[in-house]
Parts: C-alpha cells; sequence; structure tokens
C-alpha cells in the first residue's frame, strides 16, 4: 500500500517534500519522491505504447489497436472498424468464404478529400512550404469542397488554387508559374479555379508587391544582403515614382535586381535573372528600359557602386 500523500489542487506530492519532484517507476507503476524515496502513488496507468516495434522487425503485422491521429476535416472523425483476414476453420462458410467481411467504410467525399490533401501536401512539399500553410490550404479546399461551388473543376485545379490563395494570406506568396511547376494542371487553369475559390469563399487576399519576392529571389541568387537592400529600395522607389506604369510586381522585382546587380561586383544575366524569377528576358528588359534614365534617383544614396551608373548597360 502507498505511504500517506498531499494531494493539492489535484497534485500529488510527498508530504514532507511537496516541492521535490516524483519519479515514476514504469514496471512497477509506482510514484517515487526523489528526496526520501517515499512511494506517494501505486498502480499509476502507463499511458505509453502498448507494444515496442523495432525498425529491424520483418515482420509486417502491425501490433497496434489504435489508428492514425483524428482529423477534424474528415466525416466521422476516422473512426472505423477493419476486421483481419481470419486464420482458423471458424473463420470460413462450408463453401471457403469468409464469414466476416469489411464494410466500405470511407464514403467517396472523403476519399476525394484524402486524395485532395495528398496532393497539397505533396506540391508544398516540392516548393519547401511549411505546415502552417498545408494546413490552411487543406481548410479552405474542404470549404471549397463543402459548398460544391466549383462544380466541373477537377480536384488537382482546386487544391493547386488553395495552395496559391494559402501562400498569399500567410504572407509567403508563390508565382503562378510556381504553383503549376508543382501541379499538373495548366496556369491558366489555376487562375481560373483561383478567381472562382474566392468568389464562393467570399474572401479576399493582399495585393503582391515587390517585396514579397526580392528576398527570396536574391536568396536562390547568392547576391549579398548590400544587393537586396539596393534592388529592394529601386523597386520601391520605381513604384512610387509610376516609372513601370502596368508591369506586374514580378518584372519589376526581375528588373532592379539586374539594375543592382550590374552596378555592383556580383553581376547576374538576364537569363539567370528570369530563370529564377520565372520570367523572360524580354520582360526583364522592357521594365529595365523604363527604370534606366531614373537611375539615379533610385539608387540609395549609401549604396556603394563598383560600377558608376552612366556605364550600366543600355538596352
Amino acid at each position: 500500500m502507498a505511504s500517506t500523500s498531499r494531494l493539492d489542487n489535484n497534485k500529488v506530492c510527498c508530504y514532507a517534500h511537496p516541492e521535490s519532484p516524483l519519479i515514476e517507476d514504469y514496471r512497477a507503476g509506482d510514484m517515487i519522491c526523489s528526496e526520501c524515496g517515499l512511494v506517494v502513488g501505486d498502480r499509476v496507468i502507463d499511458v505509453g505504447s502498448e507494444w515496442r516495434t523495432f525498425s529491424n522487425e520483418k515482420s509486417g503485422v502491425d501490433p497496434s489497436r489504435v489508428g492514425g491521429p483524428e482529423n477534424p476535416l474528415l466525416s466521422g472523425g476516422d473512426l472505423s472498424t477493419i476486421i483481419g483476414p481470419g486464420t482458423g476453420s471458424a473463420s470460413f462458410d462450408a463453401f471457403g468464404a469468409p464469414k466476416y467481411q469489411n464494410r466500405r467504410t470511407m464514403s467517396s467525399s472523403d476519399r476525394s478529400l484524402i486524395s485532395a490533401f495528398k496532393e497539397i501536401s505533396s506540391m508544398a512539399d516540392r516548393i519547401n512550404l511549411p505546415k502552417t500553410i498545408v494546413d490552411r490550404a487543406n481548410n479552405l479546399f474542404k470549404q471549397v469542397h463543402d459548398g460544391k461551388n466549383l462544380k466541373g473543376r477537377s480536384n488537382d485545379a482546386k487544391a493547386s488554387a488553395c495552395l496559391y490563395i494559402a501562400c498569399r494570406q500567410e504572407g509567403v506568396p508563390r508565382t503562378f508559374k510556381e504553383i503549376c511547376a508543382v501541379s499538373k494542371i495548366s496556369k491558366k487553369e489555376i487562375g481560373r479555379c483561383f478567381k472562382l475559390t474566392l468568389k464562393a469563399l467570399e474572401t479576399s487576399v493582399d495585393l503582391i508587391t515587390t517585396a514579397d519576392f526580392m528576398c527570396r529571389f536574391c536568396a536562390n541568387l547568392d547576391l549579398p544582403n548590400m544587393v537586396q537592400r539596393a534592388a529592394t529600395h529601386i523597386a520601391k522607389k520605381a513604384v512610387e515614382m509610376d516609372i513601370v506604369p502596368g508591369r506586374s510586381p514580378i518584372s519589376v522585382a526581375a528588373a532592379a535586381i539586374y539594375m543592382a546587380s550590374q552596378a555592383s561586383e556580383h553581376k547576374r544575366s538576364q537569363k539567370d535573372i528570369g530563370d529564377i524569377a520565372g520570367v523572360a528576358d524580354v520582360t526583364i528588359r522592357q521594365s529595365y528600359k523604363l527604370m534606366y534614365p531614373h537611375a539615379a534617383k533610385l539608387f540609395p544614396e549609401d549604396f556603394k557602386f563598383t560600377t558608376p551608373i552612366d556605364q550600366l548597360p543600355q538596352m
């Protein structure tokens, strides 16, 4: 029998040393005071695993009696029972057919949701997106699926659009081309589903700016922090002065990176920048042509020029 213990606010502790930590003896199921060795609780329920599994076990049979974690996005809370294959004669009838058979417990709706969740997770892994964005994209897809607002659109297209929206809502936007590169759907179809999803969910996303892509593009181009700050300043000034009207933020960011890199010792070609940003060389040139006459006003004052402004490339 366990010795006397004190119970303060549903907390088991030693009456002589209430502040000392307790040691749990898993084999005996006892809680022992670390100071004096007094057993203050016995027959403690073991909440650990019922079985031990080793990586070198050749048996493919899983002895665990519990399923996977509950997924709140699926109906029924993932509660299902699967009858294992029969091994004795009592499991089969006279004709050799099993007496107990599994019924199809998962609905077609849940199957399509699981398939879409796998596709979203696979796309996110390929472009290194965190779990928070995957969870948001899964929630968006669940809302679209339950609302039945995008009938006739493939689940892959809806999943790609939801991942694109999730990225923008989480403040780490990706371009349509980046999503298209890891998806099986065309850029045009993803764009259509994107607009329909926003309308169906009555939600909105913040407008993308040049600063949203600058850090990632410069990191992928292996440019130093000085060039990144200069490119960010150039793109921001160009937008404020309305030098590049009608140009997308991605093409403006690419042109600003090109201008800043050409003025520094870390020069990058239009092709290198275009490959990272996902824009054509001619698009970078068109934005650069608009920005070049105002280059003196665009660079930050503390920028250290390796190539003077008058010697920058002229398109």
